[in-house]
């Protein structure tokens, strides 16, 4: 049964597993550790709304994944604040079921759907208004439609002089030249910088707070081949447990600033 398993499992798959077992042995809660930038008290908020019943059961199993409680403290999401959150997947969203709820009556939630004109502006956003802009997983704008420089450039003139660039996304290869067309899902950290750079903004910070060390990145169906959208293994189980033993994919987390 072992010989039968190791066989589909990728080069590279089971020394990334014996590396991530020493890196997490070795240094326990070294991946999710960041000094706390929020109060006790909207750190208490967030968590609260973090594994609230009013989010459905499959959400709140993301959470583990997604780490939501440590990245919205590392962008510093305040709930007086004025959010814009791109692409936030609709009303369901799944950080929109925290942010929503966290901010309305105080700040001002601004969600950018796709449907959107973004990156021309969009009603809801004036320019220069935006205390944050977030960005969780909506990868598609780096790499798809028009030059994805556009898409910096709009999110650049929403936020305010001080203001906040968020960003998590599928981390890509670096060994490997970014593909224009996305097809794997993937999105190099430095394609990332380098647009936003090219916008004007500066990063002041990154954290692993959302490194998956197991996602060897080179799936049959690239990051959907992962949870929570398992594409193409329904009929190979022992290909979606492994999935699931990896778990979602290796994702960036960066934070900019408009000067």
């Amino acid at each position: 049964m072992t010989n039968r398993f190791l066989s589909f499992v990728p080069a590279g798959y089971l020394k990334n597993l014996l590396i991530a077992v020493l890196f997490t042995g070795l240094m326990p809660a070294a991946l999710n550790a960041q000094q706390p930038l929020l109060s006790d008290s909207l750190r208490g908020e967030l968590q609260a709304l973090i594994d609230s019943p009013e989010r459905s059961e499959e959400q709140r199993e993301r959470n583990r994944y997604r780490n939501p409680l440590e990245t919205l403290d590392f962008f510093e999401v305040r709930p007086d604040l004025t959010v814009v959150e791109i692409w936030p997947g609709g009303q369901g969203g799944w950080y929109r079921s925290i942010l929503e709820p966290y901010i309305t009556g105080r700040g001002e939630y601004l969600p950018v759907r796709s449907n959107s004109a973004f990156p021309d502006p969009v009603d809801n956003v004036a320019p220069g208004s935006a205390d944050r802009v977030l960005v969780f997983r909506a990868h598609g704008f780096m790499i798809y439609d028009r030059p994805a420089q556009a898409y910096y450039d709009a999110i650049y003139r929403m936020l305010k002089p001080g203001g906040i660039f968020g960003i998590v996304d599928h981390r890509g290869d670096e060994a490997i030249p970014q593909d224009p067309t996305g097809e794997n899902g993937y999105v190099n950290q430095s394609h990332v910088i380098m647009l936003a750079e090219r916008a004007g903004f500066e990063l002041i910070d990154q954290a692993e707070i959302n490194a998956n060390p197991l996602d060897t990145k080179d799936h049959p169906d690239g990051v959907y081949s992962l949870p929570p959208t398992l594409r193409g293994s329904l009929l190979n189980p022992f290909a979606r447990s492994r999935y699931r033993e990896i778990g979602e994919s290796d994702r960036m987390t960066l934070k900019f600033i408009k000067p």
